[in-house]
């Protein structure tokens, strides 16, 4: 019993052994492999490890710290994407992903305004950089500029709201305290028809108040609506408002500054069909152009989108 005891303790301080050479025998590189498989297999909180480790390896290398902010934005870790990203931005102000994973969390974190100006500056480094990422960070970054518009709107039905609220009710009051004026300055007359006019006169100037009010904000009954830009009248790259659209021959409208700057930076091809393209293929299209003209007369707010 006493050679088994010792045996498995002895087992037991090689297997301690043989952990530390391993972290000691891996390189970063090698952990940051290992840290990509399991992340891969959904091992999300193994492949932060790993990352961990490939840091502790080599804490100069920027794509350790986004890899790692990757694998807790998958596990919804905001506060942790976001010191991974900093860390990242740190070593490499232009790094694409770390601009991208920092406007995620920052935006999760309910810091819309710098969030989305991670992501756009994202967007932006991937051009200059002509790195292709196909539509994904377009797409969340138009994904969180219109939450935060939509959270916009919710502020401003608020409040016109309760500035209506509060103006209906300055209107109330005033009534009221002309009629106590009325009554107290009667002289104890109580109901007699001079007071009676005097009272009535009163309270239709207060009705006659209240419907204009009540006009002034049904004409804005429109801009009170949840207000919100089609995805057909926006480009497929930058997702904003189309203003010179082009037409392929595939049939796809771009934005034409947009789909140009992709040709150059990217390649010639079609960024949805990946068919080849060169910008003399381009063709106004002047219907669509029509469209958002139109939609934009009825709704000057979407200048602003």
């Amino acid at each position: 019993m006493a050679t088994s005891t010792a045996g498995g303790g002895h087992r037991h301080h090689h297997s301690t052994q043989g952990q530390k050479r391993s972290f000691s025998i891996m390189s970063d590189t090698e952990y940051k492999e290992r840290g990509n498989r399991c992340f891969a297999a959904r091992k999300y909180d193994e492949a932060i490890q790993c990352y961990s480790n490939a840091i502790q390896k080599n804490p100069s290398n920027p794509i350790y710290f986004t890899n790692r902010a990757l694998a807790a934005l998958r596990l919804n870790r905001f506060e942790d994407v976001a010191a991974d990203s900093r860390a990242a931005l740190e070593l490499d102000p232009s790094m694409v992903k770390g601009h991208h994973f920092l406007g995620q969390a920052l935006c999760e974190l309910d810091m819309m305004d710098d969030g989305v100006k991670h992501l756009q500056r994202a967007v932006d480094l991937a051009k200059e950089q002509r790195l292709n990422y196909g539509d994904e960070m377009t797409q969340v970054l138009r994904h969180w500029r219109k939450r935060r518009f939509a959270i916009q709107e919710e502020k401003r039905l608020s409040e016109e709201i309760e500035l209506q609220t509060y103006l209906a009710r300055l209107i109330r009051e005033d009534r009221d305290r002309q009629i106590d004026q009325i009554r107290v300055t009667s002289g104890g007359k109580g109901d007699t028809p001079e007071v009676n006019d005097r009272i009535a006169s009163v309270e239709r100037y207060s009705d006659n108040c209240m419907a204009e009010l009540n006009n002034l904000f049904a004409k804005v009954d429109e801009r009170r609506r949840k207000r919100d830009v089609p995805d057909y009248l926006c480009g497929k790259i930058s997702f904003e408002i189309l203003r010179e659209p082009v037409v392929t021959p595939s049939g796809i409208t771009y934005e034409r500054k947009d789909i140009e700057e992709h040709l150059m930076r990217v390649g010639h091809f079609d960024p949805i069909t990946r068919v080849t393209l060169t910008a003399e293929q381009l063709i106004p299209n002047y219907a669509m152009k029509e469209v958002v003209d139109a939609f934009l007369g009825e709704n000057e707010w979407a200048l602003d989108f």
